[in-house]
């Protein structure tokens, strides 16, 4: 059967536990990633017409082989370098940081053995048969590669994370560089700050889908290991073509020459690159004032902060038409001296299109926000504005980084190639107001933008004197626009000019609003337009078979509910977009994929579950089950409701018993209690000393009161036990159902089933989002309500009452106040 990315990703980290304790991250994920790199070619490659050849004795196959052989180590490198020489990866697959026979990293003796044969036996899993489990358009084994760099970066910590620029980032970028656009097969990209190739792979991508032409790649990475992570890196995500350069500096020798004239540089259709933040060494053999690449002729960078440098050397690589985004700290914007000086020659040639700012703590080199810097040389000359983007505040907290949403990315993409103006976020600022002698050419963001929360005010008269101001309920008028009576029903004038009061009590105050009969319009106005955008995902999802593009469904039904989106008040866009890509990302993704490789029925199918931990929906006997497209939650509540609720009751039975006999032992037992408790349980054993001991004080009124406490135990444990047994009998009717239910179930009721499940989850997710809109009138309304409900004089006169209390207590103490 297919595997579900997220079981994927999960295994595939999971290998990683196996070494986490003899090595750190930046070590032990060449261990991994190099088993996950042969699995991946012996899977995708074993054909005869493949672009890489998987040779006798140099295949996945030949390690499993070797699972708890004492030379595991030894032949597991023999195996590998067979594989390596047979396709000239000598280089990428074969390192002196990667021997899988070096006890100092893997333990000595049968440690070794036990180690390396738990490694391999995750890899060997039926499930994770790579040339099956590509579903058209889905890069399933890249992504989980890029999935496992997310998380080794993460644990490597600052000073070993800079091989990895998040995706998010990465998306935004390629799409800055417009390489969607790309007009010929004959187009390249580059990056001379590669890191593991993850900038480059989502440029080639975003090129690939935008145009169909799978455009050349040219890297080059100062770091030999994460060089070698970056050419696998390409090889995994299917552009085995793509050139990485052997490990150098790109400033003192940059690897790409021009064919004609090795004295100039290689220049390229798209730049990306995220370069280490102001590097101190960048000058080693370099000579900035003889430079024969010409990199330096607006100016030379400080020796001990090579930003500008690697921004120079962007622009050197550049086609006379290139465009290029590279990411850079928030200093390049205003530092002044040589780079001040640099920055003025690049502004006035008009060669800056756009300033992205990003969030704090995106990167894993660094914690310091940084900013995405869009260059264009294609038209230039008349360039008259730079485009400016504080995207500084949209981001979620993953761990202990910040990670921009969906949403995040949608905004500023969307903001960037639409040029859209947005106050507080995005403006097109004149060059002419940029090289004013009043910024001189200071490109500092919150020079233009003024991206602050505006201050909570508060009113000194309202609170000496009553009343809300008018003015806070005026900043509340996209609410009155949609619903002008709605302010009429919450507020009444007040004596003061500019004051109101508010009519009803703050606790009703979200009732008032849901009264509203203009409001309850809006509300249906939002609800039929999702609606009607359900009705587009029910079709399209719907139609989902094997070999689908669920991809390219959920990014055109995501774009849809955008749009649809938009034309509504005061509902957020972006949040109900970010709603989508949540349920896509935590449940629909895995759903769709499945169906579009095996089909509705295959992906519905009940499978047992052996795994420790992995989750199941029911278990018979000690078999535990689930179906990866229907959990059983699903079934029961759309075929068994009654059995559900008649479960339900008895479960509450049970527990209402259970806290029954409780309250009787803590009344009745322990020391000094009427009984032990002991005869208040519910074992055979209990029950047969509380018979015993009734018997025995039976025709004893002497212990009437214990007696009675004994008979209460019992009546109490004999509806436990029914209670209990009522609940076995019915689940055991129910999991009959569903066994009977799974195996009668025809793709229209799959499909069926499994668009109920999708479209609750959504409709309810919306919802809720929607009902924060009101949620957060209410609260404003009712905070200004209690911020100005009690006056300075009240205040005063509860203040004096409290003193003379106070007082009274005291002379009542014989003590003088």
């Amino acid at each position: 059967m297919a595997v579900k990315k997220s079981e994927l990703y999960g295994s595939i980290w999971k290998s990683c536990d196996e070494l986490r304790g003899s090595m750190d991250a930046s070590q032990y994920k060449d261990y991994v990633l190099t088993l996950l790199f042969v699995k991946y070619v012996s899977d995708r490659y074993s054909g005869p017409s493949s672009i890489l050849e998987v040779p006798k004795g140099g295949s996945f196959a030949d390690l499993v082989a070797l699972k708890n052989k004492v030379d595991i180590g030894d032949k597991t490198n023999k195996v590998i370098a067979k594989l390596a020489k047979a396709n000239g990866l000598e280089d990428v697959i074969i390192t002196k940081d990667v021997d899988f026979n070096n006890e100092d990293k893997l333990g000595k003796g049968a440690d070794l053995v036990e180690r390396l044969t738990n490694l391999i036996a995750i890899f060997d899993d039926p499930r994770l048969n790579f040339s099956n489990n590509v579903a058209d358009g889905d890069d399933l084994l890249g992504d989980a590669y890029e999935y496992l760099m997310r998380h080794f970066a993460t644990e490597s910590g600052k000073s070993k994370g800079q091989f990895y620029t998040p995706s998010e980032v990465s998306r935004i970028m390629a799409k800055a560089i417009g390489a969607g656009g790309a007009t010929s097969a004959r187009q390249t990209i580059y990056d001379p700050t590669c890191g593991s190739g993850s900038l480059l792979l989502k440029a080639h991508a975003e090129a690939k889908a935008g145009s169909g032409f799978d455009l050349a790649v040219y890297g080059q990475e100062k770091d030999n290991a994460t060089a070698v992570l970056a050419r696998m890196n390409m090889i995994l995500h299917n552009c085995p073509t793509a050139e990485i350069a052997p490990a150098d500096s790109t400033m003192s020798h940059p690897a790409f020459k021009d064919e004609r004239n090795a004295s100039q540089l290689k220049t390229f259709d798209f730049v990306v690159a995220n370069p280490p933040f102001s590097s101190k060494n960048w000058s080693t053999g370099v000579k900035p004032l003889n430079d024969e690449y010409k990199r330096f002729e607006y100016g030379v960078p400080p020796a001990k902060n090579g930003d500008y440098a690697f921004l120079l050397h962007i622009l050197a690589s550049l086609k006379a038409t290139g465009k290029g985004a590279v990411i850079l700290p928030h200093g390049v914007l205003f530092r002044g001296g040589s780079e001040g000086e640099i920055r003025k020659e690049i502004i006035n040639r008009g060669f800056i299109k756009a300033i992205v700012g990003l969030p704090a703590n995106l990167f894993y080199g660094t914690g310091i926000p940084a900013v995405i810097v869009v260059l264009d040389k294609e038209g230039a000359a008349a360039r008259t504005g730079i485009f400016m983007i504080d995207a500084s505040k949209g981001f979620t907290k993953d761990g202990p980084k910040n990670r921009l949403r969906d949403r995040d990315i949608h905004k500023i993409v969307e903001t960037l190639t639409q040029g859209f103006e947005i106050d507080g976020y995005s403006r097109l600022v004149p060059v002419s107001e940029i090289v004013d002698p009043k910024n001189d050419y200071n490109l500092n963001l919150p020079r233009y933008i003024d991206s602050s929360t505006p201050e909570d005010i508060q009113d000194l008269s309202a609170h000496l004197f009553g009343g809300i101001p008018n003015r806070d309920i005026e900043e509340l008028g996209a609410y009155w626009n949609v619903a002008p009576h709605l302010r009429e029903s919450l507020f009444e004038p007040f004596s003061r000019d500019g004051y109101s009061l508010l009519r009803v009590s703050p606790d009703d105050v979200l009732t008032t609003i849901y009264a509203d009969s203009q409001y309850q319009n809006f509300i249906a106005e939002a609800e039929a337009n999702f609606r009607a955008w359900l009705s587009d995902f029910t079709s399209e999802f719907g139609a989902l078979e094997k070999g689908s593009k669920p991809k390219q469904v959920i990014e055109e039904l995501g774009e849809s509910l955008l749009q649809k989106s938009t034309s509504l008040p005061l509902l957020d866009p972006y949040g109900i977009y970010q709603v989508l890509m949540s349920y896509w990302t935590a449940v629909l993704q895995d759903d769709a994929f499945l169906v579009a490789a095996v089909g509705w029925l295959e992906a519905a199918e009940l499978h047992s579950v052996s795994a420790k931990g992995e989750e199941f929906d029911f278990r018979v006997g000690k078999t535990k089950f689930r179906s990866d497209l229907l959990p059983a939650r699903v079934l029961i509540d759309e075929c068994f409701p009654e059995i559900r609720d008649s479960l339900a009751t008895t479960e509450a039975d049970v527990a209402f018993q259970e806290s029954e006999l409780e309250a009787v032992v803590e009344e009745h037992a322990g020391d000094g209690g009427l009984i032990d408790e002991d005869l208040a349980g519910t074992s055979k054993a209990d029950k047969k000393l509380r018979a015993a001991r009734i018997a025995e004080i039976a025709s004893n009124s002497e212990f009437a009161d214990e007696l009675e406490v004994l008979n209460r135990c019992t009546g109490i444990v004999e509806k436990l036990e029914l209670a209990k047994h009522q609940v076995k009998t019915t689940d055991a009717t129910l999991t009959t159902s569903l066994l009977t239910k799974y195996k009668n179930l025809d793709e229209a009721e799959v499909k069926r089933l499994a668009l109920i499940k999708w479209v609750s989850a959504l409709s309810t997710a919306i919802e809720s989002d929607r009902s924060r809109v009101s949620q957060l009138l209410a609260d404003r309304i009712s905070l200004l309500g209690n911020r100005y409900d009690e006056v300075l004089e009240t205040l005063s006169g509860k203040s004096s009452g409290l003193q003379q209390s106070v007082n009274a207590y005291l002379l009542s103490m014989g003590l003088e106040s």
